[in-house]
């Protein structure tokens, strides 16, 4: 048996129907939802990014 809550992030080249979808699959459906930007460097000064996304699973039982 698996944890009843876990985090899936939204991967760089997937879309949010995917991760949706692969959370799923995975046997857990979507509960919350957080999004935290992310910056780089860039000549010494904090550049955007991009946005990350994770959705909070929690475990569907049957």
């Amino acid at each position: 048996m698996g944890k009843k809550q876990i985090w899936f992030e939204v991967e760089e080249n997937e879309t949010i129907e995917e991760c949706l979808e692969r959370m799923k699959k995975a046997g857990y459906q979507p509960f919350g939802r957080k999004e935290e930007p992310i910056f780089h460097v860039v000549n010494g000064e904090p550049t955007y990014l991009r946005q990350k996304i994770m959705f909070k699973g929690i475990l569907i039982e049957d």
